[in-house]
């Protein structure tokens, strides 16, 4: 048997969903430590970064979202499963958050200089991606360890 070149073994496991939420489900909490090592000392370069990864992972969902739906589509039929409602509901909000907060930091730059109520908005809806991206790792974590549903025979065409 010949030996399968890494580019054809990549080719034949990539899976484009599970990098994706990988990717921004890992930058949110790396965005969050950065948040929290501003705060204390006022750090710009440290709020800075918060922004570049926020702005990165506001570009990341989109993909994650989709090739979580056409995973769900191909994969498992679209079950009406809960924990695929969940999941897409959850990746809804944290799109909805993670757009909040690149608006609001960059509709208003000096916003981490502040100490009104926009300021700390800012700072709660970061804090409040974590449990977002923790709840949809822990559902997906649950969604992988579990078979999947066997395909239909004769690739899916119903016999009348």
């Amino acid at each position: 048997m010949a030996k399968q070149s890494l580019f054809q073994e990549m080719k034949k496991t990539f899976m484009l969903h599970a990098i994706a939420a990988h990717f921004s489900n890992g930058l949110i909490p790396v965005a969050v430590l950065y948040l929290l090592l501003a705060i204390p000392g006022g750090n710009v370069f440290f709020e800075h970064t918060v922004k570049h990864i926020i702005i990165i992972t506001l570009m990341a969902i989109p993909v994650s979202f989709a090739s979580g739906i056409y995973d769900w589509k191909t994969k498992y039929r679209g079950a009406k499963a809960p924990v695929f409602m969940k999941k897409i509901r959850l990746s809804i909000i944290l799109f909805v958050l993670c757009f909040a907060g690149v608006g609001l930091r960059l509709g208003i730059p000096d916003v981490m200089e502040q100490t009104g109520i926009l300021h700390w908005l800012y700072i709660g809806i970061l804090l409040s991606m974590l449990p977002v991206v923790t709840l949809l790792g822990h559902y997906g974590g649950k969604l992988a360890s579990q078979p999947r549903p066997a395909k239909p025979a004769g690739g899916g065409k119903t016999s009348a």
